[in-house]
């Protein structure tokens, strides 16, 4: 262990391990950085797929209330007719 060679040779094991090392991990991180890129623009496009299709139901929703309402105003325009008829009849009956 006190020769000159050995801790060259331990140097150039060394530095060519840390080397691989770091090697991999770079090729490795940047497979998994493609990988999840390709993975957010899928997700992303699907997304969008499903905001169109939420957008569509708003619309649809939209469309269904207001003519609730304008069945519901009608129903209502109907009561107050309703309503003033009865009334007559009701004066009609306990003030004759």
């Amino acid at each position: 262990m006190t020769e000159p060679q050995v801790w060259t040779l331990i140097g150039v094991f060394t530095a060519i391990m840390l080397g691989g090392m770091t090697l991999m991990t770079t090729l490795l991180t940047k497979a998994i950085d493609g990988r999840l890129e390709g993975l957010e623009g899928r997700f992303h496009g699907r997304f969008e797929a499903m905001d169109s299709r939420f957008d569509a139901m708003n619309s649809a929703f939209e469309g269904l209330r207001a003519e609730m309402n304008a069945r519901f105003d009608a129903v209502d325009v109907k009561v107050s007719a309703l309503d003033k008829d009865v009334a007559a009849l009701a004066d009609r009956l306990w003030h004759s």
